[in-house]
């Protein structure tokens, strides 16, 4: 029953954010890749995300940061992280499903930043990322990574 009623939320927070400002990008080679404009400056997005992902008791792994290995290097190119996140109890359950999944862990938000100085966010819906494996509990586990994902965009848009 919690299953039933977590992919019903699910659907629902996913058809909320797509009502309101995110779209599917045509540019994407995997199904159920989302993309959320911001009317947020990067930085201030960048932060945003970062508190959402702590308030959604989600783990931020690892962030990569090419805009700032670009500085590094003496070149500037517009604001570009991926936020990495997971959780060592969905570590456990990914593994315990199908250990060929590891690979998928952890999760990636990608924000850029746009010319007009704002944020744009993507993201791979995570049904879809574990869907691909046909595997009853992956399945599970991504419907709940959708909602905890979905709110973690609500919240980082506020």
């Amino acid at each position: 029953m919690r299953w039933i009623l977590s992919m019903v939320l699910a659907f629902f927070l996913n058809y909320a954010l797509l009502e309101s400002n995110v779209q599917a990008a045509s540019s994407s080679p995997y199904s159920g890749f989302q993309v959320v404009q911001t009317t947020q400056p990067f930085n201030s997005f960048a932060e945003q995300l970062t508190a959402a992902i702590k308030k959604n008791k989600m783990g931020l792994v690892a962030q990569a940061c090419a805009n700032c290995g670009a500085k590094s290097i003496g070149v500037t190119i517009p604001g570009n992280r991926v936020f990495m996140i997971f959780r060592p109890d969905f570590a456990v359950r990914m593994l315990a499903a199908s250990e060929a999944a590891g690979i998928e862990a952890p999760l990636r938000l990608y924000v850029t930043e746009q010319a007009d100085g704002n944020a744009q966010l993507s993201y791979r819906l995570p049904s879809h990322t574990f869907g691909d494996y046909n595997v009853p509990e992956l399945d599970k586990l991504g419907a709940e990574l959708d909602v905890i994902i979905a709110q973690i965009v609500n919240d980082a848009l506020k």
